[in-house]
């Protein structure tokens, strides 16, 4: 089950910051991607809209992965402010890793910029609880220090 650790960073200069921390912890090139709002959005032609065609297109990766609509709506806010986001992807430990990293360069939590509060249902362990596969499980795991957030997809 793949995790990914995400975080939102004010500029490129401290994703860069980020990237080279995750790096000296173990993490290789191909884990680690960096998005920002292109500065230069081409069009092809009267009718194309490729801020929207990214801003969706952004959002749609991020509810794949589990993102709640509020959370996407306010990364999406931030990208489009010129925050940065960083993705690393790695198994469990690594992946918690990389929140802690993430969180000690100065994550900052959609929580935090949005003001929105997420709640997130909780489930009762009783008998009538169902079996789930765990590959199918998706959503945001809970950090602790409210910067970077966990999703497992």
């Amino acid at each position: 089950m793949a995790k990914t650790a995400v975080g939102l960073f004010k500029d490129k200069s401290a994703a860069d910051g980020v990237v080279r921390a995750l790096q000296a912890a173990g993490f290789v090139a191909k884990d680690i991607r960096v998005l920002s709002e292109p500065l230069d959005m081409p069009t092809s032609d009267a009718l194309s809209t490729p801020r929207t065609d990214f801003e969706v297109a952004l959002g749609q990766d991020l509810a794949a992965m589990g993102a709640s609509e509020a959370h996407v709506a306010g990364y999406v806010a931030e990208v489009r402010r010129g925050g940065v986001i960083v993705f690393a992807t790695g198994p469990g430990d690594q992946a918690d890793a990389a929140v802690a990293i993430m969180n000690s360069q100065g994550a900052t939590g959609i929580e935090e910029v949005s003001g929105a509060e997420v709640s997130l249902p909780k489930a009762s362990l009783g008998a009538g609880t169902p079996d789930r596969e765990p590959t199918v499980l998706t959503g945001r795991s809970p950090s602790s220090a409210g910067g970077a957030q966990l999703f497992v997809w």
